[in-house]
């Protein structure tokens, strides 16, 4: 059974055909044009900030079969993978997208994340019940192509390095 197919398998078995449906059919990117995408670096405080750093440890050198490709400005706070990037950013805000119609939950080998379709057509998802908050911007070509990869490959390091619980 190809990795693909297998991923989904899991997804769907956590999640449910419908929700995986709305997963796979929003999204879009964050494309840039340079080589190294851009980030807004996150300002958590010292606490959270050390959660992230331990994360950043973990991280996959592949997300989705994309290689890494940080962004700019480089921080322990951001990683990236493939172009058009997919984004992490770890230390944010609670998302105001768990208030508004339309996101839904979607839990993956045990994290919890909020989806958001955003007005472009990209995907922002956000781990909810951790001690740090993680957002992924996933951009429609990897959503297209099967969008709950990212999540599956990233499920790991978060739940090693973030502890279940509520931020601050």
């Amino acid at each position: 059974m190809n990795s693909f197919r297998h991923r989904i398998r899991r997804v769907r078995s956590v999640i449910g055909v419908p929700a995986l449906s709305l997963l796979m059919a929003t999204a879009s990117g964050c494309a840039s044009t340079d080589d190294a995408p851009a980030a807004t670096v996150p300002t958590p405080d010292a606490k959270v900030t050390k959660l992230c750093r331990n994360l950043h440890d973990l991280l996959p050198q592949k997300v989705d079969g994309l290689e890494r490709n940080d962004p700019e400005p480089h921080s322990e706070l951001t990683a990236a993978w493939g172009s058009p990037a997919i984004i992490l950013r770890c230390g944010v805000g609670w998302p105001d997208a768990v208030l508004k119609k339309g996101t839904m939950p979607a839990t993956v080998d045990g994290v919890e994340w909020v989806v958001e379709e955003l007005d472009n057509g990209a995907q922002r998802v956000t781990t909810g019940g951790r001690l740090a908050y993680v957002e992924l911007t996933i951009p429609k070509k990897q959503v297209s192509q099967g969008g709950a990869g990212p999540l599956v490959d990233l499920a790991g390091p978060v739940s090693k390095a973030i502890p279940k619980g509520i931020a601050d």
